[in-house]
């Protein structure tokens, strides 16, 4: 082989090398949604976790945050996220349930005690599982956020008793305990989206509805409710997902970047949830909300037939697990 011959082979292996380390150098754009407003811990818990992830792949993946259902509703991007036309979401427990129904489980009355023993089984066994039926649909797990223990508001009277209830128009998301919870109390439920929700309480299309207490503070819904009944009535979870097709396209690299970035993101927004819940009761009340405590143990009974429906149901295996993991903490 003469001199030339070398010098080109060498120039064309160089030029090969240098593409490839382009195209790894390219950057990684992702697009997060969620349904919450700016300010709430769910879209602070977003921008940590795009900051993270950046920080951590030095510049090469970038994700841009959109709040306040942008981008469509829950349930709008549950469908996104399994088509891979949306990379990210920090979604709701009911509207990823419609895909993936053992998320339910977790949404049954009266499960927990408070929020550390639902995150404590939501990182243990029955978490992983959970994982791995969400990535059979396309979806990964990349945290399990928090959606707080929730309570409930109306226009109408202080909810102290399940009596309290009859008659009531309560908006519910999209979520099939929450409607079960709803009816065995004696109120018609109505499903409304939560972007729509403030109209629909200030119009009177609903009487109330039934959220935690930051989701309640963050959306200004003490401006058109004016009581706030601490029933504590269900915990639910903010599942963190990302698109299967996504997830498949990254290096090992940026999955690892990805998986810190959202741990991060997930003890973050856990904290800020916990503190909003601790704090927000005087907040309410500053606001001129009534806030009341109520007899939980006749709630608690008056609900008892919602878990016993469900145990019964084609998921029930996996509900008694999550309800046994419950009753051992």
């Amino acid at each position: 082989m003469n001199k030339f011959s070398t010098l080109r082979r060498t120039l064309l292996v160089t030029s090969l090398m240098a593409v490839s380390t382009f195209a790894s150098a390219q950057a990684v754009k992702l697009t997060l949604g969620h349904g919450n407003p700016v300010g709430s811990p769910r879209h602070t818990a977003a921008v940590k976790f795009a900051d993270e992830v950046k920080a951590r792949s030095n510049g090469r993946i970038e994700v841009t945050v959109a709040p306040s259902a942008q981008l469509g509703d829950d349930a709008a991007m549950v469908t996104a996220l399994r088509t891979g036309a949306l990379d990210i979401s920090a979604n709701s427990q009911g509207a990823v349930a419609n895909t993936v129904p053992e998320y339910a489980a977790f949404g049954l009355p009266f499960l927990f005690a408070d929020l550390p023993q639902a995150w404590k089984i939501m990182d243990g066994p029955v978490g992983k599982e959970l994982a791995a039926k969400t990535a059979e649909k396309g979806m990964i797990v990349l945290g399990y956020w928090d959606n707080g223990i929730r309570n409930m508001s109306n226009s109408k009277r202080a909810l102290l008793k399940p009596e309290d209830l009859k008659g009531l128009k309560m908006r519910t998301p999209p979520d099939s305990v929450t409607v079960d919870i709803m009816q065995a109390l004696g109120a018609e439920a109505q499903q409304i989206k939560f972007s729509e929700l403030y109209v629909a309480l200030q119009q009177g299309v609903v009487d109330g509805q039934e959220n935690p207490l930051t989701n309640i503070y963050s959306a200004k819904l003490y401006e058109v409710q004016k009581y706030v009944s601490l029933t504590g009535h269900k915990y639910e979870m903010t599942p963190f997902l990302m698109s299967k097709r996504t997830w498949d396209r990254l290096s090992d690299a940026d999955r690892k970047a990805v998986q810190e970035a959202s741990n991060e993101a997930t003890a973050l927004q856990r904290k800020l949830s916990k503190e909003s819940d601790d704090s927000l009761v005087a907040e309410l009340k500053a606001k001129g909300t009534q806030v009341d405590a109520v007899n939980k143990a006749a709630f608690q009974q008056a609900t008892a037939s919602v878990v016993t429906k469900w145990e019964g149901s084609p998921i029930g295996p996996f509900v008694k697990k999550v309800v046994a993991a419950s009753r051992a903490q």
